[in-house]
């Protein structure tokens, strides 16, 4: 590690009179990758300029210590406090999420934001600043395993498939190395490109991404078949689960006949369409129960399911269990915990 007298220092136009407070709230299981990132951008912003732009704290429900999705202990610098105006409040969520997310947490979020402090959620914290009420009519995203149920519970939050978001005073990311190009944009709004890029050299980060950027994979990298009508069938059935489109239809959309979409699909994913997009709206179903409250009935219609009955049937056939005990399963799990 080279010393500042022989390492490459970025100068700034404006040196702040005092260091921008970052407090991050651990919730229980949260994503060691998605706060690592984050605060790696932080210590480097300030290696990297020479100058304590930034400090940080780390705080969390009952101020002692908490658990990340690896089982690592943290020891937390306090619980959860007053803060000023000026501070940037980021909540850092993970499995579970909704376990996590007490009444003493969201009263506090509440309080809080009601400051005018910038707050940001990370990985599935959107979930958290959602039932806080905090990103009603606001730009928002969340890990896109969690998509599917967030929809379904917050009407009012405008969900998107970014990378990450910024909607006035309101940040949320998907997860994973997201948390990186978030802080690498904020670094740069308030000391400048030349050092969010310097800290990106050192993190060995060369594609810094934008709140443009979609989360997930293209569906030619997904699926491991670069064939453009193929990836536009499967676009069309993912955009409509909840009333599925006819293979017939979906064929015509493309310009090609029912028998050659049939081929297709046998020849690159070895099922049927009607087999592959009956496991699409499995697989939402299955999220549904398993991230939702939402009873059996309602996930069954959100998925294009006439009736339970038929619902049950497929997803027992699929699954090896019935939705029902799917439900009651992750109820015991979590008793367990």
């Amino acid at each position: 590690m080279l010393p500042p007298s022989q390492r490459q220092i970025v100068e700034l136009d404006t040196v702040p009179a005092k260091p921008k407070r970052v407090i991050f709230v651990l919730l229980k299981d949260f994503t060691l990758l998605s706060f690592a990132g984050a605060l790696d951008c932080l210590r480097l912003a300030n290696r990297m300029s020479n100058r304590k732009l930034y400090e940080w704290r780390v705080v969390g429900e009952g101020g002692d210590t908490v658990n990340c999705s690896t089982g690592t202990m943290f020891q937390l610098d306090g619980d959860l406090e007053e803060l000023h105006r000026d501070d940037v409040l980021v909540l850092c969520g993970g499995a579970n999420v909704q376990d996590a997310t007490s009444k003493k947490l969201l009263n506090w979020l509440r309080r809080e934001a009601r400051r005018g402090l910038a707050v940001g959620g990370l990985c599935t914290a959107a979930y958290s600043l959602a039932r806080a009420g905090l990103m009603d009519g606001k730009r928002a995203t969340i890990h896109w395993e969690n998509q599917d149920s967030f929809a379904e519970e917050f009407e009012d939050v405008i969900l998107t498939k970014s990378v990450f978001t910024l909607d006035g005073n309101r940040m949320t990311t998907a997860g994973g190395t997201s948390s990186i190009d978030l802080f690498l944009r904020i670094i740069a709004r308030d000391h400048g490109d030349e050092l969010a890029s310097a800290v990106a050299d050192q993190q060995i980060y060369s594609s810094i991404r934008t709140d443009q950027d979609t989360q997930r994979l293209s569906v030619p990298t997904r699926i491991g078949v670069r064939h453009p009508k193929l990836s536009q069938v499967i676009q069309m059935m993912e955009a409509n689960i909840e009333e599925p489109i006819s293979p017939a239809l979906l064929a015509k959309q493309v310009g090609m006949s029912t028998r050659q979409l049939e081929r297709l699909f046998r020849r690159y994913l070895t099922r049927s369409p009607k087999r592959y997009y009956m496991e699409l709206r499995l697989q939402k179903a299955r999220n549904l129960l398993m991230q939702t409250d939402m009873s059996v009935i309602n996930v069954a219609l959100a998925c294009g399911f006439a009736s339970p009955s038929h619902f049950s049937k497929c997803y027992r056939s699929h699954y090896e269990t019935t939705p029902y005990r799917e439900r009651g399963t992750q109820a015991t799990s979590k008793l367990s915990v």
